[in-house]
């Protein structure tokens, strides 16, 4: 059989219609391929049981137990029954029920001292965890009689169980039993390492890796297989992201050198203050970039504060001397409007060209939302296509296909994470050569991710604060256990405001009847009601701080669902200092810039991710007064909550808390499908914890791309990379 082929084989030819159905509508699983690379989890000892005491609530979970006792009850008068099965496994107790007509085989199988697998969604009743209506397998050598007993016991007799990611529909065994039945076509991969590679590090086969992963005999054999598969990833996808850096180095650019004399030297000399060294060295890797005749590809990241727009407006200012258009592409209106305010009063009469009290050698900075009237969208849109803007700053409306430009030579993307690579290269295919492109996050990434999700860009990292930048004081607020906390954060923006200071109060929801009419579409008891109530919310915080703590102040609100005009008439007030307190959605976490405002209450801030607590953070202390940060939680004191608080409370080290988010989610949050399909394929790779293979992975990739661009002397190679990348995956990676 031809190896691809046989990989490509649908699930349903050797599995049924029903099991391939559930396999690729709730694990995605459609081929044999796709099977054999769904992993186990993690193993089971044969003679070892499970530790009931860590199971995780309101999660599918596996275990391997002994029944300690069984009952049957009864209610409704006798007209209903229930089976109640205690487990153990020497360390802790967990119980099963079973109702109704659900009753009588379990009754009859889960006698006391029978071992088992069981599998169901843990949840709590009456303070116990317990499974309700687990599917369970007998592990019994004794109960040969039993239809499927003994395949078990043959099964699972002295290896390691794999337990596999499932679903509630396909529980772990069943699934190991379909791996059971594509396992003979592992001898069929096509092994993409080159073999130097391989035998110089010394790897297993493919064939063997796929066979020790899902049917080890020891620990050993799941490390070699675990060490050869996590290669495998790292090494095909650096390929793909080297390939696609290679073909933009043979992208032809129009070169944009700086011109002595112009609009960059022009802006230059009116800085009220010099550029710290960070910014001077990025600039440095940017305007040689720029100066190529193919096209840049750089990330630019920056803690909240370093000042990456300063450096992103010297790269516009570069390009438009050098003939070109610059466009910088924000996620949201509010950040839009922001950016052009700031860069336009950065310029001052430089972003005037063309009209009367302008500088001569200026040039037009035009502003392009979709809620924009009209006759300024008009207006803005000639500007473009006539060259007489040299920078224009604007949201997914600059995507749209009557924008049209003069020149596009530069392509800045604020906040990178917000956009898909699609939306990116839209913007991108608009000039007539492909333009230079600079990426902005704010979201510091650890090395690994900036490898692996923006591998198709070379890096520079702003470390360094501008002078004059103030130390921001975090303290977390235990709302329910010390109340009196809660009062003296209030205590504390007032004392801000009365020092001629500003604050933000951040809340998680809105809270107007669109947000009611989500909460009420699941009816829940009232003890999930006290359990889980909404985030608290602006407009009732904002009525509740206006009548109470903070009587007397200038109060406003801000969140996404105003209209534009509205919002960007509060964030006008604010700025100008005529708003005491802004209480606000994260509509503020980019962007905004408030020199004055010193202070942030996070209401509920457990509900907000690591780096979004950062980022909101990032808005105080941008002015020469110190900082203050509170964090108000009413998560328990010993909750994994309260520690994520704590961390973020304890360093301003955007590295740090990246890393510590990134070992709160899953891989594949961090990766974003929206960056791209390749992305999704990591399975054994850690981008926490395999740092070094992800390093060494992309070395060797770049020497093999660089000796074989196409790939001819490595067929297999390329034959699994096409295999990885569907057509949409190879769309991404051969855009731009």
């Amino acid at each position: 059989m031809d190896p691809v082929s046989a990989f490509d084989e649908p699930l349903k030819k050797l599995l049924g219609g029903a099991t391939a159905k559930v396999m690729a509508d709730h694990l995605d699983l459609h081929t044999v391929g796709d099977l054999l690379h769904h992993y186990p989890r993690r193993y089971e000892e044969r003679g070892r049981l499970t530790a009931l005491t860590d199971l995780p609530l309101d999660e599918h979970v596996t275990v391997v137990a002994q029944v300690a006792d069984a009952r049957v009850m009864t209610f409704n008068g006798g007209r209903g029954k229930r089976l109640e099965v205690t487990l153990t496994d020497g360390h802790g107790r967990l119980q099963l029920v079973f109702f109704g007509h659900g009753v009588h085989k379990p009754h009859k199988e889960l006698l006391p001292g029978r071992r088992a697998m069981f599998a169901g969604k843990a949840s709590v009743f009456n303070r116990k965890m317990q499974l309700a209506h687990p599917t369970y397998q007998l592990l019994d050598a004794e109960l040969t009689d039993e239809a499927g007993a003994t395949e078990a016991v043959d099964a699972f007799a002295d290896k390691l169980l794999p337990i596999y990611p499932a679903c509630k529909q396909l529980d772990s065994w069943r699934i190991a039993k379909a791996v059971d039945a594509v396992l003979p076509s592992a001898q069929e991969a096509v092994d993409p390492l080159p073999p130097a590679l391989r035998e110089g590090r010394g790897f297993t086969a493919l064939p063997e890796a796929l066979l020790k992963i899902h049917r080890p005999h020891t620990k050993a054999d799941v490390a070699a297989a675990r060490d050869r598969l996590k290669w495998d990833e790292a090494f095909v996808l650096q390929v793909a992201l080297a390939r696609r850096r290679y073909a933009d180095t043979q992208l032809p650019a129009v070169a944009r050198r700086p011109v002595p004399g112009g609009l960059l030297d022009a802006f230059d000399a009116t800085l009220p203050f010099t550029l710290t060294d960070g910014q001077l060295k990025v600039s440095k890797e940017i305007f040689d970039d720029l100066a190529t005749e193919h096209p840049m590809h750089r990330l630019l990241q920056g803690e909240v504060g370093s000042g990456k727009t300063m450096v992103a407006l010297r790269a516009m200012l570069a390009t438009v001397d050098a003939g070109g258009q610059a466009a910088m592409l924000a996620p949201t209106e509010v950040l839009a409007q922001q950016h052009h305010r700031s860069i336009t009063e950065m310029m001052g009469e430089l972003a005037e060209g063309g009209m009367l009290g302008g500088a001569d050698q200026g040039t037009k900075v035009v502003l392009l939302t979709g809620s924009m009237g009209m006759p300024a969208r008009r207006q803005a849109l000639l500007d473009l296509v006539t060259g007489e803007a040299g920078i224009v700053i604007g949201t997914h409306a600059l995507i749209e296909d009557k924008v049209k430009f003069h020149e596009l030579g530069l392509v800045v993307v604020d906040e990178q994470h917000r956009f898909g690579v699609e939306q990116r290269d839209a913007l991108r295919s608009k000039g007539k050569q492909p333009p230079h492109l600079l990426v902005m996050t704010a979201t510091p990434i650890p090395r690994t991710v900036a490898m692996t999700v923006f591998g198709d860009l070379e890096t520079s990292v702003l470390d360094q604060l501008p002078a004059g930048r103030s130390p921001i004081a975090s303290h977390v607020v235990p709302a329910k256990d010390k109340p009196h906390f809660l009062s003296r954060a209030w205590e504390r923006v007032r004392e801000e405001v009365d020092n001629g200071h500003q604050a933000y109060v951040v809340c998680p929801r809105i809270g107007d009847d669109e947000d009611e009419a989500a909460g009420k579409k699941g009816k829940k008891t009232a003890e999930e009601e006290a359990e889980k109530r909404p985030p608290l919310a602006v407009l009732e915080i904002a009525e509740q701080l206006a009548k109470g703590p903070l009587t007397g102040l200038r109060i406003e609100v801000l969140h996404g669902r105003m209209h534009p005009d509205e919002k960007d008439d509060v964030m006008r007030r604010f700025a100008a200092g005529q708003v005491d307190v802004l209480v606000a959605t994260t509509v503020i976490e980019v962007g905004v810039n408030v020199p004055n405002a010193t202070a942030m209450v996070i209401m509920d801030a457990d509900r907000f991710g690591v780096s979004q607590l950062h980022q909101l953070r990032g808005r105080v202390g941008r002015g020469s007064a110190p900082g203050l940060c509170l964090l108000v939680s009413e998560a328990h004191e010993a909750s994994p909550a309260r520690a994520r608080l704590s961390a973020v409370a304890a360093t301003l080290d955007g590295f740090e808390l990246s890393r510590i988010d990134l070992e709160e989610r899953r891989e594949g949050d961090v990766l974003g499908r929206a960056q791209s399909g390749v992305r999704s394929s990591l399975r054994v790779l850690s981008v926490i914890d395999d740092e070094e293979v992800i390093a060494a992975a992309r070395a060797e990739a770049v020497e093999v791309v660089a000796a074989d661009p196409e790939l001819e002397h490595l067929p297999e190679l390329r034959l699994v990379l096409d295999a990885l990348l569907d057509k949409d995956r190879e769309e991404y990676l051969d855009k731009g």
